[in-house]
């Protein structure tokens, strides 16, 4: 075989090299205590007793991707961002169960490795990362010819996170009369994003262009992810449950966190919907059910608490009382 026969069928070993060296400084940045050794073995390593004094750990996992966002992202040649997407999925999904994120791992596949394109979005991980406190401990980096066309990729992540037994937020003592406090979204997150494509071509705007935002549409559509992990161990002991706003909306991921036989009545003038998702609702003709559950219209983290603890944690997190949780299963928005 040829020397260069591998790189002749489209896999490019030297760009994978030389893509490790660009993001193992990178990696470094987010080390956290637990951390053993670096980026490019066949496993990452990580010892939990040196990341805590743990009496009964549990740990927590997650799993995610950012959808056809990437999509978006690519038309516009703009990759900065969508590593903190990643991230934010994943450990958001985690901190709900009072976790804390500990490492993450992320998974980059494409046609042809384009080592700019690719550094860039690991830079967006390891933003996300240090964001949330937990170490980027690895990852794969997949150049895969006939799969992706040119300038395509998908990424993927996993996060893992540790909380004590007894301080698991699993919604088991939630009870009617608990009430709801809204973490606003930074944006459109990381859903959605199938209808939004649809929108924007149909209505024909154009990414660089603005459609009446006061900024370029790109700018709003690639907003990274607002990443809670910090807020939400931050008020740990006072809460019951957390829900994170992803695919699903507001009606579709509250009751994930309830007990059977409770619901939730949140009232809409309650929070500040970002002017994105009015756009997004004039242009697409969209009713209001289909905007909560496809978007999560402000609130990206909703979490319970008893009254007592409600006002104080919506000012000090700087969100609002958005609802109660009733006697009826459910999710009304009105």
């Amino acid at each position: 075989m040829k020397p260069d026969a591998y790189r002749d069928a489209g896999v490019d070993i030297d760009a994978a090299d030389s893509l490790v060296e660009r993001i193992a400084p990178m990696a470094r940045s987010t080390n956290r205590p637990g951390v053993v050794g670096g980026i490019g073995g066949f496993g990452g390593l990580f010892q939990l007793a040196a990341a805590g004094r743990w009496r009964d750990p549990v740990l927590v996992s997650g799993t995610d991707g950012v959808g056809t966002k990437l999509l978006l992202a690519q038309q516009a040649g703009r990759h900065d961002t969508l590593g903190i997407d990643l991230v934010a999925m994943c450990v958001n999904d985690i901190v709900v169960a009072g976790a804390e994120p500990l490492f993450f791992l992320d998974y980059f596949a494409t046609g042809r490795l384009e080592v700019d394109a690719a550094a860039q979005v690991v830079e967006g991980v390891a933003e996300g990362c240090r964001r949330a406190g937990c170490a980027l401990l690895g990852g794969e980096t997949a150049e895969m010819p006939g799969m992706y066309g040119p300038g395509h990729y998908d990424l993927a992540g996993f996060a893992v996170g540790v909380v004590e037994r007894d301080e698991i937020l699993d919604g088991s003592q939630v009870r009617a009369g608990d009430v709801l406090v809204g973490l606003p979204s930074s944006g459109l997150h990381s859903n959605g994003f199938s209808l939004v494509r649809k929108i924007v071509a149909e209505a024909g705007w154009a990414l660089d262009a603005d459609p009446g935002l006061g900024h370029p549409l790109a700018d709003e559509l690639l907003e990274p992810t607002r990443i809670y992990v910090r807020e939400v161990l931050s008020v740990r002991d006072r809460l019951l449950a957390a829900a994170h706003i992803t695919g699903g909306g507001l009606p579709g991921n509250i009751p994930r966190v309830l007990p059977p036989g409770t619901g939730a009545r949140l009232s809409r003038a309650a929070w500040q919907e970002p002017a994105i998702f009015g756009l997004l609702r004039d242009a697409g003709a969209i009713d209001e059910d289909s905007m909560l559950r496809t978007f999560n219209c402000g609130l990206g983290m909703v979490l319970v608490t008893r009254p007592e603890h409600a006002d104080a944690l919506a000012r000090e997190l700087g969100g609002s009382v958005v609802g109660e949780i009733v006697a009826e299963e459910g999710v009304v928005v009105a």
